[in-house]
Formats: structure tokens, sequence, C-alpha cells
């Protein structure tokens, strides 16, 4: 990983909201994965990305995080412990501590992140400033969805994260953290990152054990505990074995406030 900062006007931290305590699927962050935990592949594949300079796992003070304290450390990021229910606080204090200008929020039920995706979304958000065009976020979820779901990012400005935190009040804009956010377009400035490809409707998020049986199948296909295999190289296997995708096909997302 190259850890040189990608502007000397930006430092790159990358944020890892990561609990045992999930309500669908709990302690799903320490599922097994192909003999790796889930959590240790998203470190893997953010850390993967060459623009992050600093990768923080951000958990909670309750005991049974201890294992997620201990499980990111093994993997090479740093850790920080705060509110169960607040999570937003927990973004604002990490963004703070780390001096970061630019925070990446990725969730750590995402085992098949692409940090190439990820690689791309930062080199637009600096282009875009350099080029002096003012952005608070850059998120490859807003104004529709056309990437897997389990390839999110969402990219904010120190600056835009400190008036969210200040301004969120709202018990699911605690617990998401950029509600607050794409919810006030006229007070930010948004943008979006497409793909060629409407490809929504491929599900690759962690939530449920049809979830885990998917991306088991796909790791087991085309990994080893080493290997992060490209997002074109799931798609082929998938288009070669489209009854795998029927594994979770209906699984419904939850909603904001669920």
């Amino acid at each position: 990983m190259v850890v040189t900062s990608a502007s000397p006007a930006e430092k790159v931290v990358a944020i890892i909201q990561a609990r045992m305590g999930s309500t669908r699927l709990p302690g799903k962050v320490m599922l097994s994965v192909h003999g790796v935990t889930v959590l240790e592949w998203v470190i893997r594949r953010v850390r993967a990305c060459r623009w992050v300079d600093e990768t923080v796992v951000a958990t909670t003070r309750a005991p049974e995080d201890d294992v997620v304290v201990a499980t990111a450390a093994r993997a090479g990021a740093l850790t920080f412990r705060g509110s169960v229910s607040n999570v937003l606080s927990r973004y604002c204090a990490v963004a703070m501590a780390r001096a970061a200008t630019a925070i990446v929020r990725v969730t750590a039920d995402c085992p098949l992140f692409d940090p190439a995706l990820l690689t791309a979304m930062l080199e637009r958000w600096f282009a875009l400033r350099a080029a002096g065009e003012p952005i608070d976020y850059l998120a490859n979820t807003w104004n529709g969805r056309t990437w897997p779901r389990g390839l999110d990012a969402e990219i904010v400005s120190r600056a835009a994260l400190t008036r969210v935190c200040l301004q969120a009040r709202k018990p699911y804009e605690l617990e998401h953290v950029t509600p607050y956010i794409y919810q006030h377009p006229e007070a930010f400035r948004l943008r979006g990152f497409p793909g060629t490809n409407d490809l929504s409707h491929h599900r690759w998020t962690l939530d449920t054990r049809a979830d885990w049986a998917l991306i088991e199948a796909i790791y087991r296909a085309l990994g080893d505990e080493t290997h992060m295999f490209p997002t074109a190289d799931v798609l082929d296997f998938l288009a070669a074995h489209p009854e795998l995708s029927t594994l979770n096909a209906h699984i419904q997302p939850k909603r904001l406030g669920e």
C-alpha cells in the first residue's frame, strides 16, 4: 500500500464502522469467509487503495467488541472505541483525532469491497477540488444506485462532517452518519459516482446467512487467503453461475430508521 498522501492538501482517513451487535446477524464481522474474518477482508481491501493514508476501525466500548479491536489491530488498522448507538460521534472523533481532511466511510459488512473503485472515486474527488470546484460529499450510492450493494463508499470533507456533527439530531442520522448530508442538498455540495452499467440488482453485502453463503461461494471459487480479486471477476463468475445470485435475492435492504 502506498502511504504517501495523494495531495499535500489532503489527508485521507478511511473509517470502517464495525461492531458485534448487528441486529440481523449478530457477530457477522467475525464470520469466516474462506478462512479469514469478514472484518479482516474489509480492512485489507480498504488498505489496498493507494490514496488511503490511514484506516481506522471505529467500534464501540461494549466488552463484546474487544474482539473487533484485536482483529483490527492484527489486520494493520488503527482503532477507536465510542458510543454504541451514535455512530456519527465515532466518525467525528476519529476525523478530529487523525486530522483528516477527507473521510471515507465504509461499513464492515462488505468483504467484496473494491479498492480500485475507491481509488477512482478519490481521484475524482482530488480532481474536482484541484479544479476549484466545491464539493462536500461524493458517493457511489447517491442519486441512484448503479453499483452492487456491498461496494458502497462515501467521501466527506472534514468541513462537511463537522457541520453534520453539530447539526444532526435524529436517531437515524446518528446511526447512519451521512443522511443529514444527502437529505439536505440545499446545504451541501453533492456528487454521485455512477457506474457505466446498472449492477444494482447484485447484493454482495452481509446481513443474513443467505448473504454469507453467496460471499463464501465467491471467495471459494475466486480467492485464497491473500488474493483480492476484482469486481470484474465476480461479475464474470456470477454470470457463469446465475443460480448463486438467487441465494440472497429475496433479502430486502434495511431502510433508514430500522
